[in-house]
């Protein structure tokens, strides 16, 4: 039996996807993810030199900021934070510039379901736009479970909340770029459901999980074509010396949250009036 959705998709289509990279011209790095009504823009800063608090100095640090839409950041935010912090990290190849940290600000534009793989998609393109040596792209996508025991991907805000429970996925664009060297089989079990980060809210059983990998895993080929079209080798604007001067100058006045929030409302200002 199909299940009926409220803006008639079938339980195994996603909704409409958009992705553009180089939007900012304050920022390294940057781009936008559409899916539905749910886009998100993110801006990367750095590499910059030195680490923080509490992190390897002999590895590069990767920073996340969750900006939200209005309001306050709460503790939902902050876990965002952490997630796309971990799965970046784990896309990245952190050795290269030992002893930096690369600040990826995440600004929501409106949420209409799905956020938080919306954000990681954004994320991991502005990582290209910058020049930050990855790995591999990561795809992300949320698999919902109804109480009927239906699985849908790519849930509104309203399916959202009525759904049993939710999954967020992140696989690899290809599971060969993290299979272990001269490995086929991880614990004897081939590696055909590589996972760079799961969670789950609700409850739900084993075969429902293992039902919305398969499912989520076939669903983000498509998202991996759009990722990889607009990721195609571009001419970046190079920031000016004086620009990058005076930057420099401001971030020491000012808590890096806050520097971060002006030069994000800046460049969100240029594209609006260029747009």
């Amino acid at each position: 039996m199909e299940i009926d959705r409220l803006d008639g998709r079938k339980a195994n289509q996603l909704r409409p996807l958009a992705c553009s990279r180089n939007i900012l011209n304050r920022a390294h790095g940057s781009a936008s993810w559409t899916q539905g009504d749910t886009k998100v823009l993110v801006a990367v800063y750095g590499p910059k030199a030195g680490t923080k608090k509490n992190e390897n100095p002999e590895k590069a640090c990767i920073e996340v900021i969750w900006k939200p839409k209005s309001g306050q950041i709460g503790k939902s935010e902050r876990e965002y934070e952490m997630i796309v912090k971990r799965t970046l990290q784990s896309i990245c190849i952190l050795n290269i510039n030992p002893n930096t940290t690369t600040s990826v600000i995440v600004q929501v534009i409106n949420d209409d379901g799905a956020l938080l793989p919306c954000a990681i998609n954004a994320a991991c393109a502005a990582l290209v736009d910058a020049g930050i040596p990855l790995k591999h792209l990561a795809v992300a996508i949320c698999c919902c479970l109804a109480d009927s025991g239906y699985i849908i991907l790519d849930p509104t805000k309203l399916e959202e909340q009525s759904m049993k429970a939710y999954a967020y996925l992140v696989f690899p664009n290809s599971i060969l770029s993290v299979r272990p060297e001269g490995s086929l089989k991880v614990q004897g079990e081939p590696m055909e459901h590589g996972v760079i980060t799961s969670g789950t809210q609700g409850a739900m059983s084993v075969d429902d999980y293992l039902n919305c990998l398969e499912r989520g895993r076939a669903a983000t080929a498509k998202m991996s074509t759009v990722l990889r079209r607009n990721l195609q080798p571009q001419i970046a604007s190079d920031l000016s010396f004086g620009d990058a001067i005076s930057r420099r100058d401001l971030s020491g006045m000012i808590s890096q949250r806050e520097f971060y929030g002006v030069i994000l409302r800046l460049d969100l200002a240029s594209a609006s009036s260029t747009a």
